[in-house]
């Protein structure tokens, strides 16, 4: 019987070390995959800032291709070895496009890229620390999920709402409209990157490639956000 326990206990501290390996693995690979995909988005960007002229009529272009990527395309290859890194750098690579007009137009500004090192200095710490607490603190996050998805899918309406009616005509543009929108968006996405956090540490990704792409998009937006928000703020002084 003695044997019997220990040989249990044994076999339970063997597994349990496993997981610990595994999860550490899983990290370390996710991160990578992280800071791969901040390359890729910068590399989209720089190319974006050389032919912004080009990119600002194709913006619901590109948005498009992102979404179809993002729901349709990483859920069926996120365990292809190859394709899934294509596609996540895919991705990040066009979201740099993206955010090419968006930075033309701050850097434009007096003390432009003041502006866009402030809003990068801040998503990088808020990102950092954020991150940290959830790996750090005892208390379990999940119950937010719910909140969190059904307020993004209503900040998501409204700023396509929003875009589009600016865009056509249909309402006269509101730079405070505009704020709380912006300020809304980084809230949630300090939100986000607190549960997707947890969500790896807590085995709820199964590929990193897919951890990867939402702990990107939680900072992609976040810093999108902020910089709005500081070039309107800078924009209205």
């Amino acid at each position: 019987m003695y044997n019997r326990d220990y040989l249990t206990n044994q076999s339970s501290e063997h597994s349990q070390e496993s997981s610990q390996a595994y999860m550490m693995s899983f990290l370390k690979a996710t991160y990578q995959l992280f800071a791969g995909s901040m390359l890729a988005a910068s590399a989209g960007a720089y190319i974006g800032l050389e032919i912004v002229q080009y990119l600002v009529g194709m913006h619901w272009i590109l948005f498009i291709a992102v979404m179809g990527l993002i729901f349709f395309v990483i859920p069926r290859v996120k365990h292809k070895a190859g394709i899934n890194l294509v596609a996540l750098f895919g991705i990040t690579f066009l979201t740099g496009l993206m955010i090419a007009p968006l930075l033309a137009s701050i850097l434009a500004m007096p003390g432009g890229a003041g502006i866009a090192g402030q809003a990068f200095l801040m998503t990088a710490v808020a990102f950092g620390g954020i991150s940290l607490f959830a790996m750090t603190t005892k208390k379990d996050f999940s119950f937010m999920g719910g909140f969190l998805f059904s307020a993004f899918w209503v900040l998501f309406a409204a700023g396509i709402i929003f875009a589009l009616g600016t865009a056509f005509g249909w309402f006269a543009y509101s730079s405070m409209f505009h704020l709380f929108l912006s300020s809304g968006i980084a809230i949630l996405m300090c939100g986000f990157i607190l549960y997707d956090t947890q969500q790896i540490i807590k085995g709820g990704y199964d590929s990193p490639v897919e951890a990867a792409l939402s702990l990107y998009l939680d900072f992609f937006n976040l810093f999108s956000s902020l910089l709005q928000i500081l070039g309107i703020l800078r924009s209205e002084d």
